[in-house]
Order: C-alpha cells, then structure tokens, then sequence
C-alpha cells in the first residue's frame, strides 16, 4: 500500500507530478485518521511527515480512548501517566493492567477448614455502557512449586460436594442475579475429578449499565453457610467483571 501511495507523488522517472500526499495539510489527515482504526493509523504514519505528524495528535487519539479513561488512569500510580500523550496513553491502557474489572488479593487467600463460608465485597466504577458478568475464580487444592514443577495437595479439601455455594450479585440500579454451584464432585468418578488441581471460573450472572449511568456499584457475594458439616481446601483468587460477549468480540478479531 506504501508503495502505491508513493507513485501518486512521483512521475514514472522520479520526477514531481505535482501537488501528492505529501501536501495535504496535517490537520486534514488528522481529521481522517479519526475515522481508522490503530493499526490503520499506525500503518500510513509510514507514509511521509505529515502522516506521522497527523499520527500523533492528540486530538486523533483522544477519539480512540474510552469515555472513562481519566477513571482507569486513576487505578494506577500517577508517575506512570503523567506527562504522556494521549497515544502514549492509548498504548499504556491497550496492556494488560492490574484492573481488567478484575477485584484480586495481592496474595491468593486460602482456606484450610471452617463452618460458616462467606466471601463478600463492593465495587463502585463507571463502566461503559455494556452487558457484563461477573464470575470468581476458585481452585480446590493448595497449590505449590515443587523443584520447578506446579504440585497440588488436597489434604485439606472436604466439604463442597455436600450442598451447593450460593453466589450472589446486586447493583446500585435494583439489578440482582444469582447462582448455586457444587465446587466439588460428591463421588469420585473412574477417570478422576474434574473439579480438583485445576482455576475454575463460577459465574454468578449479568448486569446491564446504560449511558445514563455515571457509576455503577456491584455488590457481590459467595456463600455456603450450612454448619451441619465442615469444608476446606479452597483457594479464592479473585473476581472478574467482564463484557458478556468479550470472548466473541476477540475471536472475530482474529478471524478478521
């Protein structure tokens, strides 16, 4: 494309032909750039100077960063941001950050043994308007690094096969969804279980956030509160508050 683009500036010898790329005004292909993609952008900064120029103006990325971006920003240490362009931003929120609406401990909690089972918390942002679930991420075993190789003991795990745990959602709208899901298998089947050693995510359900929503609070909760028996051997990683259909959008992506 490079290539072809070049030859409207030149004659066939090399000589002018005139008026080309070259001379359209920066804030023209800026103006333009608007309406492409990143990649796009990136590709016909190669072009000459005034596309590169074009390429960088702030005016063409802050069209390209979510509403909410100043809010994401805020998650991370200000050194971090300050002082960048708005492509510079673009890029530093296009990697993968401690957010991804994900709430998780710094050190993944484990539970050795207990009766009451309660795991609750809130999260107050403004999200996009969008279709989101919401899921946890759980592991039945303690999982270890053993001599370079990732081990798992269930020495501890007893208890999630008996009665299902209540996961439970709420938001600041009057939104609420609910699930119950057994984290163990009650008997152990001939090829193993496929519920112990292994991240498993338990989706507790969806909520909707409109334009007309500057910040959304979700409460969100996992119980299993039955004392009539024990339970242990559980690892709570974290919960993630993604897009519904985050996977469909990123395998269209790739069979673009």
């Amino acid at each position: 494309m490079g290539a072809s683009l070049s030859n409207l500036t030149e004659g066939a010898n090399g000589a002018a032909m005139g008026p080309g790329l070259g001379d359209i005004p920066e804030s023209c292909v800026a103006c333009v750039f608007t309406y492409l993609t990143p990649p796009e952008i990136c590709n016909l900064a190669r072009l000459n100077t005034a596309f590169r120029g074009a390429a960088s103006s702030d005016s063409v990325w802050e069209k390209k960063l979510p509403p909410n971006y100043q809010d994401l920003l805020d998650l991370l240490p200000p050194e971090r941001y300050q002082n960048l362009s708005k492509k510079d931003i673009f890029a530093l929120l296009s990697r993968p950050i401690p957010l991804t609406m994900a709430i998780r401990f710094n050190v993944v909690a484990y539970l050795q043994q207990i009766w009451w089972f309660e795991v609750d918390g809130v999260v107050k942002f403004p999200f996009p308007a969008d279709i989101y679930t919401l899921s946890f991420r759980l592991h039945l075993g303690r999982f270890a690094k053993r001599l370079g190789r990732r081990v798992c003991s269930f020495e501890h795990t007893h208890g999630w096969g008996i009665k299902p745990v209540r996961f439970e959602l709420s938001t600041s709208n009057g939104q609420q969804a609910s699930s119950e899901s057994c984290l163990d298998e009650a008997e152990q089947e001939a090829n193993g279980n496929h519920k112990r050693g292994l991240w498993l995510e338990y989706k507790v359900g969806e909520f909707v956030v409109t334009d007309s929503e500057p910040f959304t609070e979700v409460q969100f909760s996992m119980k299993q509160i039955d004392c009539t028996h024990s339970k242990g051997g559980l690892c709570v990683d974290s919960v993630f508050i993604i897009p519904s259909d985050l996977k469909q959008r990123k395998r269209r992506e790739v069979l673009k």
